[in-house]
């Protein structure tokens, strides 16, 4: 590649991420401002106070709401991480009749919007008695066939035969499953971790069906309840709110970006 390319291709990285990272750098910027300075279309604050991300707490009750969806998100990320390896570990190493079929429906799934199951989803919840509760927030999301998808593919790279021998020396199938497959596929394993846990994170239309009680509501609801009171003027305060929302995903992303691309990555080329 010539010199000349290079620097095209450079300038179009950049001006790519400019694109990409200006909503964000702006919302930033925003969030330190008074109300006239955002109404003026400022780019900088003149001052860099901390007053928006202190009223921000005070409106509403944003710490809560932050613990609530720290809870959910990190529940719902490792009964996925659970229920999704061992069923993996069962359709690759388990033998029995109908496995190919059962799987190939049981990824048809994925093709089902989430719109299509919410009402006999909530009709279930409501009967168990669990409407403005953590697990009327957490277990309908433990069953998930993308992730069983993507530990299967990484399940079928270890190969079938140290499988047997380690039947023939007698180890249990889940002492296998502890002490090789988990530790082979960690990748993949943090990979889905981080994946449950940011879309657990963003979730918001199955939380505000669910509860109505601010004591079990997350932070999405409570981003929407800043736009709608009387502060919805007061946009350095929204804006406040919503970088303490994104923060934890992005650095989520940020560190684990290698392990994510790698681990979604992993498994298609056995």
């Amino acid at each position: 590649m010539t010199i000349g390319k290079k620097i095209l291709l450079y300038l179009v990285l950049i001006l790519s991420g400019f694109i990409i990272f200006f909503p964000i750098v702006y919302a930033f910027m925003i969030s330190f401002m008074q109300g006239g300075e955002v109404l003026q279309g400022k780019l900088i604050p003149e001052n860099f106070t901390l007053t928006n991300y202190l009223n921000a707490f005070e409106k509403v009750p944003l710490l809560r709401y932050l613990i609530n969806s720290l809870v959910v998100s990190t529940v719902i990320m490792l009964g996925q991480l659970l229920l999704c390896s061992l069923a993996a570990f069962a359709f690759v190493f388990t033998k029995f009749k109908g496995k190919n079929l059962l799987f190939m429906l049981f990824i048809s799934t994925m093709m089902i919007p989430w719109e299509a199951t919410m009402v006999p989803n909530f009709q279930t919840i409501q009967s168990l008695g669990w409407l403005n509760s953590f697990p009327g927030l957490t277990i309908p999301f433990f069953a998930m066939a993308f992730g069983t998808f993507l530990l299967r593919q990484q399940f079928k790279t270890i190969p079938i035969e140290l499988y047997e021998a380690s039947q023939v020396s007698g180890v249990s199938r889940f002492k296998f499953f502890l002490t090789v497959v988990l530790p082979i596929s960690k990748t993949s394993l943090i990979t889905l971790g981080i994946y449950c846990f940011l879309t657990a994170w963003n979730m918001y239309l199955w939380p505000l069906l669910v509860t109505n009680d601010e004591k079990v509501r997350t932070v999405q609801i409570g981003l929407k309840q800043m736009q709608t009171q009387e502060i919805a003027s007061e946009w350095g305060v929204v804006m406040a709110g919503v970088m303490l929302v994104i923060l934890p995903t992005l650095l989520l992303i940020f560190v684990g970006q290698k392990r994510l691309q790698e681990g979604l990555t992993r498994g298609a080329i056995k």
